[in-house]
């Protein structure tokens, strides 16, 4: 996993250097916004709250209440989106509005949540320890999924007054679903479908960026390099470490129910076919896959047809009845 931070580290210092692509750096004005600030920016609505996980630590939800043709009035459906590795919320904001899923989702008529794991630049708060104590960072994506996703979707419920939320889960945003919603069953009833993209359960067969390229966006616009890189965030050396074991910690998913769909690339070094196909094998409520075989680890969030090869179709299955896509 420590590839993945030197890609990011090399990937950033490309992006922040003139002619890197043949072209002077560009300087989209998002490039210096945060999270809430690019939501206002594009016009749309939005939120801070803070929730307190049970073992103190407070983490920062963004909300995008409706859409820009909505009047926000009446209760609309919930979704949950939660980002991944070393990076923050602002995953879903970071395209334009007709290509980033949280604007998406929230011109569809749905109330758009997103998380910021502790830890990232956005959760750098615990009421017992400073960020400057070793303690503060004493986490890794267990704590995520026992703590961060109980206390998170039962905020959420609480605020909308809803009973359950769709969640979709990037990266590691799926892993920590996976193992939260296989050990705890009462949290997992409160999700309609989990729907994960490029989706992480083992790193058996993950290779080095060193000896295989495919991590670098096929798909990714290049003139938006100064903003996808200025929102490239941060997480515990536990976490990367926990990552980095070859025996690691034995989470049944087999017994999480949650109907699950799911996206992989044929071109991902981080979630190879191999270790995609042992997952799908495990899972018992697979609903739908589709595999993309041009797609890498960061076309999901960043790759310039997203909304094409995924996006406008899970939108499509939140709307209709899911059980009814078949397997791809």
């Amino acid at each position: 996993m420590w590839w993945l931070l030197a890609t990011l580290s090399v990937l950033y210092l490309l992006g922040t250097t003139n002619n890197s692509f043949g072209e002077e750096k560009p300087d989209n004005p998002e490039a210096h916004m945060n999270i809430s600030q690019i939501i206002a920016y594009w016009g749309y609505p939005g939120e801070e709250h803070e929730v307190v996980t049970e073992d103190g630590h407070v983490l920062l939800l963004n909300r995008i209440p409706y859409g820009k043709n909505s009047s926000g009035k009446g209760p609309l459906p919930v979704v949950y989106l939660q980002h991944g590795l070393l990076t923050a919320a602002s995953d879903w904001v970071l395209n334009l509005p007709n290509n980033s899923l949280a604007f998406m989702l929230a011109d569809a008529g749905y109330d758009v949540w997103m998380g910021n794991s502790r830890g990232n630049a956005w959760s750098r708060k615990n009421i017992y320890f400073s960020p400057d104590l070793p303690e503060f960072w004493a986490f890794s994506f267990d704590e995520m999924a026992k703590y961060d996703l109980p206390a998170t979707i039962n905020f959420i419920l609480e605020m909308t007054g809803h009973e359950q939320l769709y969640y979709v889960g990037y990266s590691q945003g799926s892993t920590i679903a996976f193992m939260a919603f296989s050990t705890d069953q009462s949290l997992a009833w409160k999700v309609k479908v989990l729907f994960a993209l490029s989706p992480i359960i083992t790193l058996k067969y993950m290779t080095s960026f060193l000896s295989n390229f495919s991590f670098f966006p096929k798909q990714m616009l290049k003139s938006r390099l100064d903003v996808y890189f200025s929102h490239i965030s941060g997480t515990s050396t536990q976490t990367m470490f926990h990552w980095q074991q070859t025996t690691p910690p034995f989470y049944r998913v087999e017994d999480m129910k949650v109907p699950a769909a799911l996206w992989s690339g044929g071109s991902d070094f981080m979630t190879p076919s191999n270790d995609t196909e042992n997952l799908l094998r495990r899972l018992p409520n697979v609903i739908y896959h589709k595999k993309i075989p041009s797609y890498t680890h960061m076309d999901f969030i960043w790759g310039m047809d997203a909304s094409e090869q995924i996006y406008n179709e899970l939108i499509q299955m939140m709307k209709q009845n899911v059980s009814n896509f078949p397997m791809l």
